[in-house]
């Protein structure tokens, strides 16, 4: 039996275990936090129950199809209900748009700001959806070991369908002209990494994920799809160590013998880095087993990382729906301070998320759990001054978007930005969302999940294939457990 270590509970890690266990192996993930879900854990305080991180539950049949290889159902652990409206998008105080969870409300509202589009809506989701099933079900599991791995007939064939040479940005202004909607279907690839201008085309499969598959909530919270993946973890007899830190990944004979945790050896047959990737490859491997400098970190383009306010309200607010979006602002601007300029932004849009409104279990009766998130550019300096800065700037907007007092009944109160990604999760420049999904850092030219140098060691999540996002990191795991697991078939693990 093959003694594995999994450094790292987050989605990618909890799916590789999960795997690796099943297959026959002793598991046991290495956490350097009091729980699991990495990014998705949560915290409590004062009645409220709040996420830490990811909270639009999208693609629910990559989530579905992971508990089925193990004769399990999402249902079999959570609670799930799609929203409807799906989400409110904000353009000014008197332009409020709710996005239908219906395909036939959503022809309407496009028939509504911009007469005939109804019909291009059809066709770009047609486009779409074939996107989504060859991208999803095929492309985003291809371990990007080998380019032989794109040469497959249905992937080859269908190149161009794929829109992988043409950016969102032309693609969607190509079927509409209407601004609003042109920023609604541009919004679901603003934490890809890169501006709409700079993402392929390829990504307007988020569009079909948003649109058709629709937006969901798991009653309690996102951190119920951690607690369940813990859960059948468990049941397929992974062992779990919190509190507990790698320090050291040791190598003899280009092979990961044991890791230092808390100072403590413990010996191995194979570790599975499901960490950050710079962190692992920098600071815990010794300079000769790296296979990527500090100059190509440096170089890689990174999505945004955030910083977000989580608040208790001693009231409920008007006009907010689970999922809110602001772009009372240029979209524009804020995307080029996030991607070029890489700069403190200065009018941003922003996001609330105020689970209260779906889920009564989140705050104490008659308060309202709020959720409030700037996208920020990575590598930023972040002091209490400029997130309290910020913090004026958007309570302002929100009130006077929303045309209700929210300040004077705030109850509790914590903010959360670079500095906390990396204390908490050693986050390469302090970002939120990984590696962003450019043209030149897409499959094949990801950093790779096997180390050329380490014959045993692998890489899963955000950092490598098939990118940010937690369904990819969900694919991530287990992606990365086949590999590992067809190498210990053939011995040379």
């Amino acid at each position: 039996m093959k003694k594995i270590a999994v450094i790292g509970s987050g989605f990618a890690g909890l799916a590789a275990a999960t795997c690796l266990a099943e297959a026959g192996m002793d598991v046991t993930i290495y956490e350097k936090n009091s729980s699991s879900g990495g990014r998705a854990r949560k915290f409590t305080s004062d009645g409220y129950v709040f996420d830490m991180g990811p909270s639009w539950y999208w693609m629910p049949d990559v989530f579905e199809k992971y508990f089925n290889r193990f004769g399990k159902s999402a249902k079999d652990f959570y609670s799930l209900s799609r929203l409807s409206p799906s989400y409110r998008v904000f353009y000014s105080k008197d332009d409020v748009m709710d996005v239908p969870a219906s395909l036939e409300g959503l022809y309407q509202l496009f028939e509504d700001r911009e007469p005939g589009s109804s019909v291009f809506l059809k066709k770009f989701l047609a486009e779409g959806k074939y996107k989504y099933e060859v991208g999803i079900n095929k492309l985003v599991y291809k371990p990007g070991i080998s380019i032989a791995e794109l040469f497959d007939t249905e992937l080859f064939a269908g190149l161009f369908k794929l829109d992988v040479f043409t950016s969102i940005s032309n693609h969607v202004r190509g079927y509409f002209k209407n601004p609003e909607l042109v920023q609604l279907l541009e919004f679901p690839v603003l934490f890809l990494g890169a501006p709409a201008q700079r993402t392929p085309a390829l990504y307007s499969l988020m569009n079909y994920a948003d649109m058709a598959l629709g937006t969901w909530y798991p009653k309690g919270g996102m951190f119920k799809i951690a607690e369940a993946m813990e859960a059948l973890a468990r049941q397929q007899g992974v062992k779990f160590e919190f509190n507990a830190a790698v320090d050291k990944i040791d190598i003899a004979s280009h092979r990961a013998t044991q890791i230092k945790v808390n100072g403590n050896a413990i010996a191995v047959d194979g570790v599975v880095a499901g960490a950050d990737y710079h962190h692992v490859e920098q600071h815990l491997l010794d300079k000769e087993y790296r296979q990527y400098s500090e100059k190509y970190w440096d170089s890689r383009v990174m999505a945004p990382s955030s910083l977000i306010f989580y608040l208790g309200i001693k009231k409920k607010v008007k006009n907010l729906l689970h999922h809110n979006l602001f772009f009372d602002r240029d979209f524009a601007i804020h995307a080029q301070e996030i991607y070029d300029t890489k700069k403190w932004p200065s009018d941003p849009l922003f996001y609330v998320c105020c689970t209260s409104k779906t889920d009564d279990t989140v705050a104490p009766e008659g308060h309202e759990n709020m959720f409030i998130l700037i996208p920020v550019a990575p590598d930023l300096k972040d002091d209490e001054t400029v997130r309290e800065n910020y913090f004026d700037l958007v309570m302002n907007r929100l009130e006077a978007l929303t045309g209700d007092s929210i300040r004077a009944h705030i109850d509790y109160k914590r903010s959360y930005a670079h500095t906390d990604f990396i204390a908490d999760y050693n986050a390469y420049k302090g970002n939120a969302y990984g590696l962003a999904n450019t043209i030149r850092q897409t499959a094949n030219l990801k950093p790779s999940i096997l180390n050329k140098n380490v014959k045993n060691l692998f890489y899963t999540g955000q950092l490598t294939v098939p990118g940010p996002g937690v369904p990819p990191s969900l694919i991530s795991g287990q992606v990365v457990a086949e590999e590992l697991i067809k190498k210990a078939k053939s011995n040379n693990l």
